[in-house]
């Protein structure tokens, strides 16, 4: 790592800590940081010398009920189905056991799933990052998170504000989700951004000039994610092209040098090499209906909880179905499966008899019709980090765990 480095890593972090409490800087550094390092630890361990699996972040979609009517998102419109209070405590309480103490919360849109602060609160030696459109985060709400100090919103951005009322289908979108970041920098709440990149909304925001917003806003971290045409009304001609990836990630690789946040991806290693966190067993899903999914945009699983998640270990441990989900995307390509290869991801579950685990109960049907498109996974056109903290850390915490070979 440069002086210079060091330098805009130092004034970052002053800038994230002038703007938190000192219980928030506690609950991240303990809590997600110190945990985590542990964590990681132990998961490497365990995947090295083939001991039972449990991954080392779960992710939990705890309802599919929303405010807003996203273009080609997976969760069904309309949808009823989300976890019991009992059962979103159980995967905490399973998982701890297991020495994960860090959470994504997701939906639908969390914040309209009643019982959710009093579940982080009873784990206060956890740490969330809760997903959310933003449009409902009031004061209140950003207060009690201050003096939770354990969970990160992280705030959805999908353009700014004709391409927000476009992809949400609602109006004044922008101008609502702005309204609950600026709730979160007024109780010194540590939060993120997070972008889905489409054709779409790619000019408005891989930019430096959005990047500089977000940091002006009070954003500690933003966080881009590629654009998956999934669902019931997937919109396929959002898809990037293989040109528009190999462009994302260059960005990313150059803004990261002296970025005025931090700048997250899940896709690329330290290499440029690609990564799929569900197939190196990073990662894997629970959906709102109780399945245990391969990750959240594939809705298809074998396994379900019990009333009370005290089955979740035994799930993780024993379940052919993710562990052969595992090895046949890894085997597949380092990208994205439900892009690159519908076709064979969908015979994959069909020969695992897998159910659909949603309200709509078409996801077969989606699947079958799916088109592949471009992925990033791209094999001969890696692009290494050039930060010498992003190097460290993706090469640390974010590598193949053996599952590519």
């Amino acid at each position: 790592m440069t002086l210079k480095e060091i330098g805009i890593l130092t004034r970052t972090a002053l800038r994230i800590a002038a703007g938190a409490t000192p219980r928030g800087l506690w609950k991240i550094i303990y809590n997600f940081g110190w945990r985590n390092i542990r964590n990681m630890a132990d998961f490497e361990r365990r995947q090295a010398e083939g001991k039972p699996f449990f991954p080392a972040f779960v992710m939990i979609s705890v309802t599919e009920t929303c405010n807003l009517s996203c273009s080609g998102c997976w969760v069904s419109a309309g949808g009823r189905k989300q976890l019991s209070v009992e059962q979103l405590d159980g995967i905490i309480c399973e998982s701890k056991k297991q020495g994960s103490y860090f959470f994504g919360i997701l939906g639908g849109e969390p914040l309209m799933y009643k019982g959710l602060w009093d579940v982080i609160e009873k784990h206060s030696d956890c740490y969330f990052q809760l997903f959310t459109n933003a449009t409902l985060l009031t004061d209140e709400i950003a207060q009690r998170m201050r003096r939770l100090g354990n969970v990160t919103p992280l705030i959805s951005i999908e353009g700014l504000r004709e391409e927000s009322d476009a992809r949400r289908g609602r109006d004044n979108v922008y101008e609502r989700t702005l309204a609950g970041l600026r709730a979160c920098r007024r109780a010194k709440v540590i939060f993120g951004v997070s972008a889905s990149i489409g054709r779409s909304n790619y000019d408005e925001l891989v930019t430096r000039k959005h990047i500089e917003d977000m940091a002006r806003e009070g954003a500690a971290y933003l966080w881009y994610y590629i654009y998956r045409p999934v669902g019931k009304h997937p919109i396929v001609e959002n898809a990037l092209s293989k040109e528009q990836i190999l462009s994302l990630r260059r960005f990313l690789v150059e803004q990261r040098t002296d970025a005025p946040l931090f700048i997250i991806d899940t896709y690329w290693d330290d290499k440029g090499r690609a990564m799929c966190p569900a197939a190196t067993g990073m990662s894997h899903h629970i959906a709102p209906s109780g399945a245990v999914e391969f990750c959240p945009p594939l809705q298809m699983a074998c396994d379900m909880l019990n009333k009370d998640a005290s089955n979740l270990t035994e799930i993780f441990n024993n379940s052919e179905f993710l562990a052969s989900m595992r090895r046949m995307t890894a085997e597949t390509s380092r990208g994205c499966i439900l892009l690159e290869n519908p076709q064979k991801m969908l015979q994959f579950l069909e020969q695992w008899k897998a159910v659909d685990t949603t309200s709509r109960g078409t996801v077969r049907d989606e699947y079958a019709a799916m088109k592949v498109v471009a992925g990033h996974d791209m094999a001969g056109e890696e692009i290494p980090e050039k930060s010498g903290i992003y190097r460290m850390l993706k090469k640390r915490y974010f590598f193949g765990f053996g599952a590519y070979g």
